[in-house]
């Protein structure tokens, strides 16, 4: 088996291929414990009830409200169930959950959380390691991958997919400390290549965010789903970093507020609703001319070590002063279709985590389901990969291709693809990245998600038309794009 990716999802696939018996290869542009979930903050949800009463049906129906009805109810409701072992499982491999005074996993609130199905108080639900909940993670699965002794390729970066009477058999990698072309041959590929941020300017996705599995897929010849739903995080550090940095939800959930250049409340006690709502709010407010804080002068210091430092490393004392921030580019819910094995419409081909449209998000992800995510599905994967075989193929020729993302392109994304959109907009952003698009795999993606935007004619989640402000019930299905969808602008299969 190849997996490529080594963040949560890729390492979570790797060991359970490993485990398994399998021989297991994993393909990483960075070392693993530098991959982007490191950078998660806030914790992974589950129903523990550590904290007061909870139920993995609440979770259930959180998920799918917060995904404005669009998500796939079974493979959410198998989430939910999961999610209480999923992070024991992390708990006995060794992450270390922050403990309330009893010794219990700590969970805090996070936005869209409910209790007794939206009547009952905010839900606790979110287990958390301080607020590096997401390193925490990565490291301790980096550890068990190499205690099942999967083989590591650092600094690869894949091209193209190994293609032959249809079915996956592998991959080609760059090889960048020396230019060459190397050719993995597997029986059976599991994409976890995360998603595609730095297509936008205002980003907390790193460097290796750049759409690559993505792209690689459409290339093959196999369909995307829902490509316009772009999560946009409304607590970006306004701070002039490139990627920004994150200020996690979590701190909302233990009491920080926003708050308006004059330092007056605008949320009405609504802080913690759903993400795609919060980020219209903050945006609005940039539109009219105001600016945004979050103030958390009434936050436990202790609590957020990593956050308040690196506010304090830019100058603002988040004791003493309110936190500038702004909406920007986080997650994607959409991707490359697959079934509720994780399996693509192509033998031999899986993909999981952010790189995979799953179902479980529909248009808006709840907050802290996407580490949750990453390790449900990437077990998802191997699970139902043990055991398979195929015999072997040989590679087809091909050209590499590029995750150079240049500010042309961000640009584009920034203006044309962000949280308000429109039909003008959209076409101008469809021609301009047309021609960019055959030589950039990040121009690729974009387009895609312009493209995707266009065609869905209705505000849903996080995908908001200010020509088509309604839901359309009619419209209440997901969407899927192939390569010869793009023929009308330009770039044709």
């Amino acid at each position: 088996v190849v997996v490529v990716g080594a963040g949560g999802a890729g390492l979570r696939a790797s060991v359970g291929c490993a485990q398994a018996g399998l021989k297991t290869a994993c393909i990483s542009k960075v070392f693993p414990t530098r991959s982007h979930t490191v950078a998660a903050q806030g914790g992974i949800s589950a129903s523990l009830g550590n904290m007061g009463p909870d139920d993995w049906r609440w979770h259930m129906y959180d998920t799918v409200k917060g995904s404005d009805w669009l998500g796939d109810q079974d493979s959410i409701e198998y989430l939910c169930r999961n999610a209480p072992a999923a992070v024991y499982e992390l708990e006995h491999w060794g992450v270390p959950f922050s403990r309330t005074e009893d010794g219990r996993i700590y969970q805090r609130p996070f936005g869209g959380m409910t209790t007794d199905f939206g009547k009952g108080p905010p839900a606790q639900r979110t287990c958390a390691a301080a607020d590096r909940t997401g390193h925490a993670m990565l490291h301790t699965l980096y550890g068990q991958a190499l205690r099942y002794n999967t083989e590591f390729f650092i600094e690869y970066f894949a091209i193209d997919l190994i293609m032959e009477d249809g079915r996956c058999r592998g991959v080609i990698c760059l090889k960048l400390d020396d230019g060459t072309i190397h050719r993995f041959r597997s029986q059976l590929v599991i994409l976890a290549t995360g998603g595609y941020g730095r297509a936008f300017f205002s980003a907390t996705s790193a460097h290796t965010c750049t759409g690559d599995g993505n792209a690689m897929v459409l290339r093959a010849g196999l369909p995307l789903q829902d490509m316009e739903f772009v999560q946009f995080h409304p607590t970006a550090l306004a701070c002039g970093l490139d990627p920004m940095p994150l200020v996690s939800e979590a701190v909302r959930g233990e009491g920080a507020v926003f708050v308006d250049r004059a330092g007056n409340p605008f949320m009405q006690g609504a802080d913690l609703s759903a993400r795609d709502i919060v980020a219209r709010a903050v945006s609005q407010k940039y539109a009219e001319g105001d600016s945004v804080f979050l103030d958390a002068r009434g936050v436990q210091p202790e609590k957020f070590p990593g956050i308040f430092a690196a506010c304090r490393a830019h100058g603002i004392n988040p004791a003493t002063q309110p936190i500038p921030v702004r909406p920007a580019a986080h997650y994607h819910m959409g991707g490359i279709a697959v079934n509720a094995d994780c399996e693509s419409s192509v033998t031999g081909l899986f993909a999981c985590g952010e790189a995979a449209a799953t179902g479980l998000h529909g248009a808006n992800r709840l907050a802290s389901n996407s580490l949750l995510e990453a390790m449900v599905t990437g077990r998802m994967a191997a699970q139902a990969i043990s055991g398979r075989t195929t015999r072997n193929g040989k590679a087809p020729p091909t050209l590499p291709q590029s995750s150079a993302i240049s500010p042309a392109i961000r640009d584009i994304s920034s203006q044309y693809l962000g949280i308000y959109r429109n039909a003008p907009g959209l076409e101008l952003a469809m021609q301009q990245l047309a021609p960019l698009a055959t030589r950039s795999n990040p121009a690729l993606v974009a387009l895609l998600i312009a493209q995707a935007a266009w065609r869905r004619q209705e505000s849903r989640g996080a995908h908001t038309r200010t020509d088509f402000p309604q839901t359309d019930p009619a419209q209440a299905t997901s969407s899927t794009i192939n390569l010869s969808d793009l023929s009308n602008i330009g770039l044709a299969a």
